[in-house]
């Protein structure tokens, strides 16, 4: 039975993707997962990690999303795992961090854990994502400014009965799980750093990044949120 699966969306993660992959499967026991959907990658990412022949390891490719939300849907549908994290191909997890998480999903159903922002050769420039972003729980607080990261969440499968399928014109993945989660099952925010998040300039998320979308921009992005948040009433 398959107790963790990490799902990570991949699309040309090298030079990054060998530290990742190593720090997070010598986390993972015989029966967990890595669930890596490939994006339509031109480099030699998908080579190498197939020469581990590593069995926990399932590589899903197909016809390219050419976004990484939906990419990430493709792992969530494909993942067997009771409790689900996610990963970015970039980051490194820190020792324990699968404990941890798994520790703190027993009372909760989706957790966010805090992390160093780090630069491309994993050097600390903001200690505490979580300070730097004044994160924290709450359904409201996350709808006018999101603070969910992630690479830092991991939830328990039932948060996909509302979560899954993702809206088609969805912003970005975490804000959705995030709110669907906050909007639905209990959720926590833990002050553990268990992930080195790498800002490197060609990152797909930009959550991180301070937002160069106009106000106005910014409401319609929220007015149509909602609309999408109130179709999980019926899912």
């Amino acid at each position: 039975m398959t107790i963790v699966s990490v799902c990570m969306p991949v699309y040309n993660g090298m030079p990054y993707l060998k530290e990742q992959v190593e720090s997070i499967l010598i986390q993972l026991e015989a029966n967990d997962e890595l669930v890596i959907s490939d994006d339509g990658s031109t480099d030699n990412g998908l080579a190498w990690i197939q020469s581990l022949h590593d069995s926990r390891i399932r590589i899903l490719q197909g016809i390219p999303a050419r976004n990484p939300s939906f990419n990430l849907e493709k792992a969530l549908y494909a993942a067997k795992g009771e409790y689900i994290l996610l990963a970015d191909q970039d980051d490194v997890w820190l020792p324990g961090k699968v404990e941890h998480m798994i520790n703190a999903l027993q009372q909760y159903n989706l957790v966010v854990h805090d992390c160093s922002v780090t630069d491309e050769k994993l050097q600390v420039q903001v200690p505490s994502f979580f300070i730097m972003h004044r994160s924290g729980a709450g359904f409201v607080k996350n709808f006018i400014r999101n603070s969910y990261l992630g690479c830092c969440m991991g939830f328990k499968r039932e948060v996909l009965t509302k979560a899954l399928p993702f809206p088609k014109h969805i912003g970005m993945h975490d804000i959705w799980l995030g709110l669907v989660a906050a909007l639905w099952f209990k959720t926590a925010f833990i002050s553990e750093k268990l992930v080195l998040y790498r800002r490197h300039g060609n990152n797909a998320s930009t959550t991180s990044d301070k937002s160069k979308l106009s106000l106005w921009q910014q409401l319609q992005l929220r007015l149509t949120l909602a609309r999408q948040l109130s179709g999980t009433i019926f899912r």
